[in-house]
């Protein structure tokens, strides 16, 4: 039987000895809790802050340490644990690292489980957007080996109809993620910007996504490389589709949306029971043209090859967005129905790049 999210979850970290996953928390990383990355007593730059669960750090707890983590070009050196927290980077923190410092995502874990109906304490509910564990709107920020994480689970709330549930939201420009897990059903990467019409630039690189509706959707100007994107199955739904990998709402006036390349997709659910990607044109811009490069990719059998696009409304079709396709092997990239599956020409996909998406910004070099 399939792990459930927080089983998942608790198999992933109880590896790391995080304390509030096993009944008798083993100490083996606890004589270097940083691994080479210092400590407080060695700190590897005056900037550099350390955060641990067992209290041999400058803080216990994620956000205490971005509270503290005042200015640019901060480092947080993560060690393993799970941590149960929503953590805010806002806009004033740029140039912000975070280090896994065991250099497994598996081992540091932020999670939290708010979901966009989840009511708040002083009245009305989160959203979308409230509901993330994790929130970047500082420009600059990467983080190396972490998963962030969201375990709001709709069966144990079936009284609540805004499931979205956000792992990580990030806003800023050159936002980098390196290998990193992203964990969630609805909504799990929300790769977006800071308002329409501002620039934010991002890159995923040997990351793991997981999720079922929607589950990575947003505004920005995203790379995903040598990524691996799996859908879950259902158990609440008795016919497919069961979700849609990528809903891309990319402004009308910004010529590069998502880009995916030399990634993956697989299924834990029935083949051909998810989509691709459907199109998102949010009421905040209703003249949104979502943008989707999907290359040098193998999809598997959970992909609808016939029809691995759909509307999310009648009033903007998919065809009618920049969903583009070039060079995908595997089952779930069979042209079947070749008007449903947009194919680039050899020209245009040479300028289907990480470098014509990111410009200047070469994060692939830091890898």
């Amino acid at each position: 039987m399939p792990l459930s999210r927080r089983g998942f979850l608790t198999a992933g970290a109880a590896a790391a000895a995080a304390p509030a996953l096993t009944s008798a928390p083993a100490r083996a990383l606890t004589t270097h809790p940083f691994g080479r990355y210092g400590s407080p007593a060695r700190r590897l730059t005056p900037g550099t802050l350390y955060v641990d669960p067992y209290g041999r750090g400058d803080f216990t707890t994620v956000q205490a340490a971005v509270t503290a983590a005042t200015g640019s070009g901060r480092t947080l050196v993560i060690a393993p644990g799970r941590y149960r927290e929503t953590v805010a980077v806002d806009a004033g923190r740029t140039e912000m690292t975070w280090i896994g410092a065991s250099e497994n995502p598996r081992d540091v874990v932020i999670v939290y489980d708010n979901a966009a109906g989840t009511p708040k304490p002083g009245g009305g509910t989160h959203g979308t957007t409230g509901s993330a564990t994790t929130t970047v709107q500082a420009d600059g920020f990467t983080a190396r080996w972490v998963t962030f994480a969201n375990d709001w689970l709709r069966a144990d709330h079936p009284e609540t109809s805004g499931t979205q549930a956000v792992a990580l939201k990030a806003q800023g420009d050159r936002s980098a993620f390196l290998h990193c897990r992203f964990l969630g059903h609805q909504d799990t990467l929300y790769a977006d910007s800071m308002a329409l019409g501002v620039l934010a630039r991002q890159y995923y690189a040997h990351c793991y996504v997981e999720g079922d509706v929607d589950f990575v959707f947003g505004r920005a100007t995203a790379v995903y490389e040598h990524c691996h994107f799996r859908t879950l199955n259902r158990t609440d739904l008795a016919a497919a589709p069961y979700g849609f990998v990528f809903a891309p709402s990319t402004a009308a006036a910004e010529p590069r949306g998502y880009l995916v390349t030399r990634s993956r997709v697989s299924s834990g659910a029935p083949d051909a029971f998810y989509k691709l990607a459907r199109p998102w044109v949010p009421s905040s811009d209703p003249t949104a043209r979502p943008m989707l490069t999907v290359r040098d990719t193998r999809l598997g059998p959970g992909i609808d090859a016939a029809a691995p696009y759909t509307d999310m409304s009648a009033a903007h079709p998919w065809q009618d967005q920049r969903f583009a396709e070039y060079r995908n092997t595997g089952p779930g990239a069979a042209v079947i129905v070749p008007e449903n599956r947009p194919q680039l020409t050899a020209a245009q996909a040479a300028s289907a790049t990480r470098t014509a998406w990111l410009g200047d910004w070469t994060p692939w070099e830091e890898c």
